[in-house]
């Protein structure tokens, strides 16, 4: 019985106190509210810059592979090109030393005889290289 006196007695002065708090932390609440609007408007400033940093960074991103791509198009193309050259003198075709394209764009072929380095073709194996600011591609045919 006593256990029970004694948790009503820590009952009733635990509520007592609450009770004395409440209204002194009601009064320090309000006064202290006025700072709370530009604590609340930094909070959401930064988290507003942090996701335009964190979307810009992927928009970036996507905006570097897709200019590679089209320098790996480029660079494809100037390969083509290569290919098309050796190819007007199917009979004889010889190396070509790298050729600059209007656009930038440098490509170069290399030709190997039936049986040489590796080429099993019947007459000749052409490999072209196109490349374009850093970014290179290659085709290669046999006939």
């Amino acid at each position: 019985m006593t256990k029970i006196k004694n948790l009503k007695h820590v009952l009733n002065l635990s509520i007592r106190i609450l009770n004395l708090f409440r209204i002194s932390n009601f009064e320090f609440r309000i006064s202290s509210q006025r700072g709370i609007s530009l604590y609340l408007s930094v909070i959401i400033m930064t988290v507003l810059l942090s996701l335009t940093l964190g979307i810009s960074t992927i928009f970036l991103g996507q905006v570097e592979v897709t200019r590679n791509l089209g320098y790996s198009v480029i660079a494809f193309y100037a390969a083509d090109a290569g290919i098309e050259r050796v190819l007007m003198t199917r009979n004889s075709p010889v190396n070509i030393a790298p050729i600059s394209l209007s656009n930038g764009a440098v490509y170069e072929v290399f030709v190997r005889s039936a049986g040489v380095g590796g080429c099993a073709a019947a007459n000749y194996c052409i490999k072209s290289l196109g490349s374009y600011k850093e970014t290179n591609r290659a085709i290669e045919i046999s006939y």
